[in-house]
């Protein structure tokens, strides 16, 4: 699999939403291995990039060609989670667009050593960040089964959670991806057509570094940061962050958040947000046929009133 960064998911569909503009200010809150950046670069933005990945940052440093300080153009990478949004962007902001492509890297997926996957073997860890936080081996030899069983239903959407966590607590101690792999085929009974451990993975993963809660808080942020006209951009991989995505420009775009049954509003909620997609943008036959992982990918925007 090809690099990345030759291949960002949706990046003229990005552009395009983000209305980049030579002299705009863009954050790109998953900056990966730079290909947005990079974009938003050639087109002349001046760019602030996090990423809670350390490795993400040296490469992106390297391939975009930026030093480890500012320099006269504003292109500034920073290693933090993007629930530090706000905290970041402090003296960059306002900013004409913020950018969120909530997926994984291939280079983070291909690496055994991270633990993201189980095509081959590797430690169960799972952490963007990989100094700080419990690891996915912490989570499965540690947590109850009810604990188990509602981050395999509420984050992985999985319909036999509570099965697949009693068979983990059984299974214990698990320390590498193969073995959790093994111990879930072993309770499904089977691989079938899409490898049972596929969802109980994403659900460890979003556990383990709280992908959720962490785009919840970096969402109401993104707002905050964002100057008049400046554009939100969101691009995810699965049902769970799209949803949150959806919900948040919805409400954003109301003034007037009040139950229905309430006659009279009470809310004092003022629109803050224009949705400039009403239904998500998804990858077309040719990108997906060049990068297959795009293929769940779906974007969302909207512009800040």
């Amino acid at each position: 699999m090809e690099d990345r960064r030759h291949q960002p998911v949706l990046l003229a569909e990005a552009l395009a939403a983000l209305a980049v503009k030579p002299g705009g200010r863009y954050v790109d809150c998953t900056l990966g291995r730079g290909g947005h950046a990079a974009a938003i670069l050639e087109r002349g933005g001046e760019l602030l990039a996090l990423d809670a990945d350390p490795e993400a940052i040296a490469a992106a440093r390297t391939t975009l060609g930026v030093p480890s300080h500012r320099g006269e153009r504003e292109t500034v990478l920073v290693q933090a989670y993007f629930d530090q949004l706000e905290e970041v962007a402090a003296g960059f902001a306002p900013v004409d667009g913020v950018l969120f492509d909530l997926g994984l890297s291939s280079p983070q997926l291909d690496d055994p050593a991270r633990g993201f996957s189980f095509a081959k073997d590797g430690p169960l860890d799972m952490r963007f960040d990989p100094s700080q936080g419990e690891t996915a081996a912490d989570i499965v030899n540690h947590r109850s089964v009810e604990e188990l069983g509602r981050i395999f239903r509420d984050y992985g959407e999985e319909p036999r959670a509570r099965m697949m966590a009693r068979a983990v607590e059984a299974a214990r101690p698990l320390r590498t991806t193969r073995q959790l792999a093994e111990a879930i085929e072993r309770a499904a009974g089977g691989r079938g057509r899409i490898h049972p451990a596929t969802r109980i993975f994403q659900a460890l993963r979003i556990a383990t570094n709280r992908e959720l809660d962490r785009l919840a808080a970096a969402l109401a942020q993104a707002l905050r940061v964002l100057g008049s006209g400046g554009r939100l951009v969101v691009i995810s991989f699965h049902s769970l962050e799209d949803r949150m995505v959806k919900t948040f420009i919805a409400t954003e775009a109301r003034d007037c958040i009040c139950p229905p049954s309430t006659p009279l509003c009470v809310c004092h909620h003022k629109a803050s947000l224009r949705a400039l997609t009403r239904k998500p943008i998804s990858p077309g036959d040719a990108e997906i046929a060049i990068n297959p992982r795009a293929r769940s990918a779906k974007l969302r925007a909207a512009e800040r009133i």
